[in-house]
């Protein structure tokens, strides 16, 4: 009994991946606790962690998502070794990168590379829907350097940002028919690519799905992905490339954060009545973000 406890260790240990079902994070607003942090103004902001260190085996540091409340947000900082990107998916509100404040309307992000300051403030009477990434420079290290500045009484506002944002507008996206082997029309952009960021953040696509299309399976020997479900119902699946482990299948509905692993086949398809929307965030294995996309039936013949 020894002997076979020991064996499914090690079997775990090789193979170090949950079930698809179990690793999949629900975004529940319950769930959620409201802090204060980098001397943010009023309560701050109410989070959930969805996605934490050890969810890639790339360099993620942490996904969150909640809200801001009205006349509150996150304190001007600095991360060193982290490049962030708050997101809001709706409303606005006033985001600061450098010193430079703009007001913003969502769906909208700005991501905010190592060693340059950022900070968010909810000006309106109302909550709204945010998000946080952070990917590290060196796996497992976090850093900050609070300013001490809530950003909330910024008396000038430049009308065009002075730094990168990044729009989730649909009407930015291209027709993709039968995208990586699947079937049907999809609308996809590549909303932030790799000269974007210092560390191993490979990119962010934004990919909306017609109810009755897929994305066929392929896999990425150099990037991990998250992928969130901003609106719409699925299914996903999810093998593993090289290890001969049967293919996962589980829904996916709006809220859901799904972290994909190196040399994992997935592939993702809209069974419901409306538009399946997706962000896909890479991390890449390392700072040169090799970007690496191979169609699985076309394994044999390398990258592309």
């Amino acid at each position: 009994m020894r002997n076979l406890c020991l064996t499914m260790l090690l079997v775990l240990a090789l193979w170090g991946r949950e079930p698809l079902a179990s690793r999949i994070a629900h975004t529940d607003p319950d769930l959620a606790s409201s802090r204060v942090v980098h001397g943010g103004a009023g309560s701050g902001y109410n989070v959930q962690s969805l996605l934490e260190t050890g969810s890639l085996e790339t360099n993620l540091y942490f996904v969150h998502r909640g809200t801001i409340p009205p006349k509150s947000g996150i304190g001007h900082h600095f991360h060193s070794q982290c490049e962030e990107m708050f997101i809001i998916f709706d409303g606005e509100a006033e985001f600061t990168v450098d010193g430079r404040t703009s007001l913003l309307k969502g769906p909208v992000g700005a991501p905010c590379r190592m060693g340059h300051s950022h900070a968010i403030y909810n000006p309106t009477d109302k909550p709204v829907q945010w998000m946080n990434i952070n990917v590290t420079n060196r796996k497992g290290i976090y850093d900050t350097f609070d300013l001490g500045d809530s950003r909330s009484d910024v008396q000038h506002l430049d009308p065009i940002p002075t730094f990168m944002t990044m729009r989730l507008d649909q009407a930015l996206l291209r027709p993709t028919a039968d995208m990586n082997g699947g079937h049907g029309m999809v609308h996809y952009r590549r909303a932030l690519d790799t000269t974007v960021f210092l560390g191993p953040w490979a990119y962010v696509d934004q990919v909306v799905l017609d109810p009755g299309s897929s994305i066929g399976p392929h896999y990425h020997t150099q990037v991990a992905e998250v992928y969130y479900v901003m609106s719409g119902t699925g299914s996903i699946t999810v093998g593993t490339q090289g290890r001969g482990a049967a293919a996962e299948t589980t829904k996916i509905r709006a809220g859901d954060a799904i972290p994909i692993q190196l040399d994992e086949v997935h592939s993702v398809a809209n069974d419901g009545a409306a538009p399946l929307e997706i962000m896909m965030i890479g991390i890449a294995t390392d700072n040169q973000k090799r970007v690496d996309n191979i169609d699985a039936p076309a394994a044999g013949r390398g990258r592309n």
